[in-house]
């Protein structure tokens, strides 16, 4: 699924930009934002895994919620003078595109008619 690519391929940007943090933020902002990144392509394929469209929904609005929450772990790096801005810029566009495409997935299974 081109969705579950692009989540893999930011959360691997994630990880190079986190990589040369300061070791105190390795139990902080280190493991929210890789863990959060992550969160998003596993819920991904959970969604695909499962069965009925209610189900795959419910994993497609986890995933959503992931990628807000990795955006403001981005946001708040840049704030502190972790990331810098133009840095992130690209990574930021890429999440909101997966959050455009996640939309578009989780309306298409909410309007879908229940299977019998």
């Amino acid at each position: 699924m081109p969705v579950w690519q692009k989540s893999l391929e930011l959360s691997g940007k994630i990880f190079i930009l986190t990589i040369n943090l300061p070791r105190s933020e390795d139990y902080g902002l280190t493991s929210q934002i890789r863990r959060s990144s992550n969160s998003i392509s596993g819920n991904i394929a959970e969604a695909f895994g499962r069965m009925t469209p209610m189900d795959k929904k419910n994993f497609y609005v986890f995933a959503r919620g992931s990628t807000f929450e990795t955006k403001s772990h981005l946001l708040y790096g840049i704030t502190v003078g972790y990331f810098i801005k133009d840095d992130c810029q690209l990574i930021l566009k890429g999440y909101e595109d997966l959050i455009f495409e996640l939309n578009k997935i989780i309306k298409t299974l909410r309007d879908s008619k229940p299977q019998p």
